[in-house]
């Protein structure tokens, strides 16, 4: 079992972006995207690109469907950026139009991303979280209340 966290990367008065942090590691999953890609010259502009979304967003639209690809089983919140051209993919849960947890993402090469390992393990720990967090928040133990998810200060086992 893996220990994670959620950490609040940014707040606005529209929307709230968290992501996943694995117990002994100091970055998010969603920092580690960026450092992955950030310096990759073929990658650098899909990486913008998906960037400048989650910043319109932020900014003001909020997290709406229409900006994201449905991914993972019909019963979850996994979704991925961009919906448009080009092979990177971030994969993420948006738990509403104010809430997205970001998680990570990689080149997609394959058909699928089932067929990818890398690209698999990061949705079904997506996947994962999101039965997690249904779970926690039917408890009471996490509630999501407009942009923010309360009781994230715990650490959780997937």
């Amino acid at each position: 079992m893996n220990k994670i966290k959620i950490r609040e990367i940014e707040q606005t008065e529209n929307a709230g972006l968290f992501s996943i942090c694995f117990e002994g590691n100091d970055e998010t999953e969603f920092e580690k995207f960026i450092l992955k890609f950030k310096d990759d010259a073929e990658r650098k502009q899909d990486l913008q690109v998906i960037l400048n979304v989650i910043r319109k967003m932020l900014s003001a639209s909020g997290f709406l469907e229409r900006f994201f690809r449905p991914e993972g089983k019909m019963n979850d919140h996994v979704v991925a950026l961009p919906i448009e051209r080009g092979k990177l993919r971030l994969y993420c849960l948006r738990m509403s139009d104010s809430i997205l947890i970001v998680g990570n993402g990689g080149i997609k090469a394959t058909k699928t991303y089932d067929d990818d390992t890398d690209l698999c393990g990061y949705v079904i720990t997506l996947q994962k979280l999101d039965v997690l967090l249904k779970d926690v928040i039917r408890k009471g133990i996490v509630s999501i209340e407009g942009t923010n998810i309360t009781g994230i200060e715990n650490t959780f086992e997937l």
